[in-house]
């Protein structure tokens, strides 16, 4: 990887624009108490679950409807002040840190259901919404919002960063499952992309374009994804390994031989021993699957009985059943949690996130020697893994007053996301660009492509307000 690309993200670069006293007073005026400086609130806007720190927002801004959004970008763009969409707060990549000062603009209290189209099977929502008070809302229908990063997202969020998660190798991402969206521009125009139709060849899809763009082109305020039914039978099963390589091939012989799983997770057997401690469990302390199928009585029998035939024959045992509802939120909880229960392990550390996704035919290849180079680094980590399609994160636990630890987590970094691009994957499977990947994206797909999206930017934002210093420099 060329020296520029690992500079370009190490720090975030601090560039804070003024913010002008009579845009101050005019926001205050039109938002009254929707609008605080007070810097316990400010603090709490300006930072994420990542490893990088930033000087908070200027000032904080709650919206409630469309009409707020649209009023805040109007003044921040006269005014040419930085906005910075804000939801639940558990990205990863510094995409909330307001590195060139601004509003933070929350949507959190837009968090209603507008309407449910249960024959069409679709829902719209505001973007405050949490994948769990949506799931909530639509249970009596018998459908449910599949995607699962694990935290407790907002659907907001989700899109803006096109998350994805551990049901992601059955049911998508979030790029396969927003079908419209209303987008407020950093003019303030609200615009609607796409329809509740489950196909369309109308034009630009300007929807795709918006997913994943990571609050760089618009704001949100309205959100319609798919909804699917909820599953006749489900049953969830862990299997141990004797080596991370024998529960990875495992993985790839089952995804090619077309066995429909819902959910496949890798935890290597560091995360096990911290999750243990955490969730007071009692796993086997070695590198192990996490599955979980969907279906019929009868389909999710047959897959669970191919998928423990594979394993035996990688030297998979001690494979344990969780059919009902309590034993599976247990299983899984305990996988949402190796995030805290590493961090846990390490008091006082910080967790730098990688988040690379290759082919599932070099699966393999790509995580073996990555756990090679991290048990030779000396550092701490946990790996936990959606392998079922490619993904895979490590967590890379540093003194963040170490400067040479926080090198070597980042050359870690490099080298993984290098052998990932190497073998034909992608520098961020699910977490984003932000402000860390932003050196790796022009490695992944080259200066013209980025020019090319810098041109989107410039176009649509031509003041760069909206979350401006993220995913590429203009």
């Amino acid at each position: 990887m060329n020296a520029p690309a690992q500079a370009a993200h190490l720090l975030p670069t601090i560039a804070l624009r003024p913010v002008p006293q009579l845009f101050l007073e005019a926001l205050q005026q039109r938002f009254g108490a929707q609008c605080s400086t007070a810097l316990s609130v400010r603090e709490q806007h300006g930072r994420d679950e990542g490893s990088m720190q930033a000087p908070p927002p200027s000032v904080v801004v709650f919206a409630e409807t469309t009409q707020d959004v649209q009023d805040a970008l109007r003044l921040a763009n006269a005014y040419g002040v930085p906005v910075i969409p804000y939801a639940a707060g558990s990205s990863l990549e510094g995409h909330l840190l307001a590195v060139q000062g601004g509003i933070s603009l929350d949507v959190n209290r837009m968090n209603r259901v507008l309407s449910v189209n249960a024959e069409d099977l679709t829902v719209t929502v505001q973007p405050g919404i949490t994948r769990k008070q949506l799931n909530e809302a639509v249970k009596d229908t018998g459908l449910f919002f599949p995607i699962d990063p694990g935290a407790d997202a907002s659907i907001g969020g989700m899109a803006a960063t096109r998350a994805s998660g551990t049901n992601a190798v059955r049911y998508g991402t979030m790029r396969e499952n927003v079908l419209a969206l209303e987008v407020v521009l950093a003019s303030g125009e609200a615009i609607r992309t796409g329809t509740r139709a489950k196909k369309s060849s109308a034009g630009y899809d300007l929807t795709r374009l918006l997913v994943g763009s990571e609050g760089t082109l618009g704001v949100m305020t309205e959100v319609t994804v798919r909804l699917y039914p909820l599953p006749e039978a489900v049953s969830a099963a862990i299997c141990s390994f004797p080596s991370i390589e024998a529960a990875v091939r495992t993985v790839i012989q089952t995804i090619q031989l077309g066995v429909p799983i819902a959910r496949c997770e890798l935890i290597d057997a560091n995360s096990v021993r911290m999750v243990n401690a955490y969730s007071k469990l009692t796993l086997r302390e070695e590198p192990l699957l996490l599955m979980e199928f969907h279906g019929s009585p009868a389909s999710v029998k047959e897959q669970a009985e191919t998928v423990q035939d594979i394993a035996s024959e990688f030297g998979g045992q001690a494979f344990e059943w969780a059919s009902t509802p309590e034993e599976r939120t247990r299983l899984w909880a305990a996988r949402h949690n190796a995030y805290f229960a590493a961090v846990q392990s390490r008091p006082g550390c910080r967790a730098i996130s990688t988040d690379t996704c290759v082919p599932i035919s070099r699966l393999a290849d790509c995580l073996l020697d990555s756990v090679q180079e991290a048990d030779a680094s000396g550092i701490p980590y946990f790996l936990v893994g959606h392998v079922g399609d490619g993904n895979f994160h490590f967590g890379y636990l540093i003194d963040p007053e170490s400067p040479i630890e926080r090198s070597r987590a980042e050359q870690l970094n490099h080298q993984l996301v290098a052998r990932a691009l190497q073998l034909g994957g992608t520098c961020t499977g699910e977490h984003g660009v932000g402000i860390h990947k932003m050196g790796f994206l022009l490695d992944e797909t080259g200066a013209g492509a980025v020019g090319a999206m810098r041109a989107i930017k410039q176009a649509l934002d031509p003041k760069n307000i909206l979350n401006p210093g993220k995913i590429f420099a203009l």
